[in-house]
């Protein structure tokens, strides 16, 4: 039986191997840190303070939920030029003429402080804010009244 005869030129030796395995783990390491202050750096906060609680108003959220559905509210939610934000309802019955709209404007990321908006009817069951929206993606948590039936939607608006 032959052997194969080893290649001409350099050896593979133990400090090869060692190189190549520095190389591949401080690689993962290194994407690894990277990944982690990204994800430290752009994470806006909780979702809720406290699953506990949040977990005890479970059921009342539902229920709340089902009459929010109940009612068949819909809102469409649109920024002007000038950066006004304009909601336009409708219901089975039609446009929501006596409706209070209010607004709370989030940042997705909370690196622009919350924005309050408040809503003046501008006729035929269309709203336009009081204020206009600062450049930027905004989330809306939109509550509407109408008599004594509330809805909440959320919304993201902006770009």
């Amino acid at each position: 039986m032959i052997s194969p005869r080893p290649a001409p030129g350099r050896r593979f030796t133990g400090w090869h191997m060692l190189a190549i395995l520095l190389g591949m783990f401080g690689t993962i390491i290194a994407v690894n840190f990277v990944m982690a202050r990204f994800a430290v750096g752009t994470f806006g906060g909780t979702v809720v303070d406290n699953s506990y609680v949040a977990s005890q108003k479970f059921n009342r959220w539902l229920a709340e939920a089902r009459a929010q559905e109940a009612l068949g509210w819909k809102l469409q939610t649109v920024v002007d030029e000038g950066r006004i934000v304009r909601i336009t309802t409708n219901s089975p019955m039609g446009p929501l003429y006596a409706a209070t709209i209010d607004a709370v404007a989030t940042h997705p990321l909370g690196r622009a402080p919350e924005q309050k908006l408040h809503f003046v009817n501008v006729g035929g069951g269309a709203f336009a804010s009081q204020q206009p929206l600062p450049e930027g993606r905004w989330l809306l948590r939109i509550e509407v009244r109408e008599g004594r039936d509330t809805a909440r939607f959320d919304d993201q608006v902006g770009a």
